[in-house]
């Protein structure tokens, strides 16, 4: 039987592909730990793991009547962000797919009567919420597959949707790596104040508020307090969690929802990026499994 061997609610901020001198000098003469916890995360764990494909929950892929899973056997090509061309600019990308992986989540989903399928289709677009990861985490011949954040789902749907995906691992042998790709509170600066807010330090996150309701949260997962991120989430909106945080309720629906209880490590300290709060949390999975 498969099963999700690790998970991790990680951020794509575009900082992370910056050039190391960049880096420092828009971070005031150090490197953004976004950059170099990923570095410590691949020696640490994706080196060692030994898994068999990544499947990344993506919000910057916004669907509208159904969740989709990419079902490619390979993507490639060479990919500039029509958010921000300047600095995400023709950068290539072969990354190999599992069409079995993403048909058999289609299918636990249908016989759960879950919009969700599984697109071939070779002009489907990829993200920079995949591709940012992929550069610094993905490892030569290992399969990786994004998944849409549906813009119209509820917070149930997010947890159903991964149960869907849990259920669908367990039936292959697969050992698969789940990674929420998205940020905690996201509101940005307005453009004239952009340029001054370009350093990591969470002073420059947009509000107090934002960045004590994102600190808050942090400190539950790092407890293992997954329930009271889930009951939380009306509260939580109030900060507009990226993609409604549908990234990190679908990761918690694979892992058992609110029942989950393992805790978070940290791979960077929390960050700013021009307003939005941004760290990297990975969960391990325990011996006797995700839940209590």
């Amino acid at each position: 039987m498969g099963a999700i061997v690790g998970a991790g609610l990680l951020s794509h901020a575009p900082v992370i592909m910056f050039p190391e001198p960049l880096r420092v000098e828009a971070n005031g003469g150090r490197d953004f730990t976004l950059a170099t916890g990923l570095a410590r995360l691949r020696g640490e764990v994706f080196d060692t793991l030994g898994h068999d494909a990544v499947l990344v929950l993506d919000t910057h892929w916004a669907t509208t009547t159904e969740t989709v899973v990419t079902a490619h056997a390979e993507r490639s090509g060479c990919f500039t962000a029509d958010e921000m061309p300047s600095e995400l600019s023709r950068i290539p990308y072969a990354i190999p797919g599992d069409p079995g992986l993403a048909h058999a989540v289609a299918a636990v989903a249908e016989q759960d009567a879950l919009w969700l399928t599984a697109n071939d289709d070779p002009h489907l677009p990829l993200h920079y919420a995949t591709l940012n990861l992929w550069t610094h985490l993905g490892r030569p011949g290992v399969p990786w597959l994004s998944m849409s954040v549906c813009q119209t789902a509820t917070a149930e749907d997010f947890l159903r949707t991964g149960a869907v995906l849990a259920e669908a691992v367990s039936r292959l042998s697969r050992r698969v790596l789940v990674i929420a790709s998205g940020g905690f509170s996201h509101r940005f600066w307005p453009l004239s104040e952009l340029r001054d807010r370009m350093a990591g330090d969470p002073a420059n996150v947009v509000s107090p508020q934002a960045r004590a309701a994102d600190e808050q949260r942090i400190a539950w997962l790092e407890s293992g307090r997954h329930d009271r991120v889930v009951a939380t989430m009306r509260q939580y909106h109030r900060y507009a969690p990226e993609g409604r945080f549908g990234h990190y309720l679908t990761l918690a629906g694979a892992l058992g929802g609110s029942r989950c209880t393992a805790p978070a490590r940290r791979y960077s300290a929390y960050e700013n990026a021009i307003g939005t709060g941004q760290a990297h949390l990975w969960f391990d999975r325990p011996a006797a499994g995700w839940t209590a």
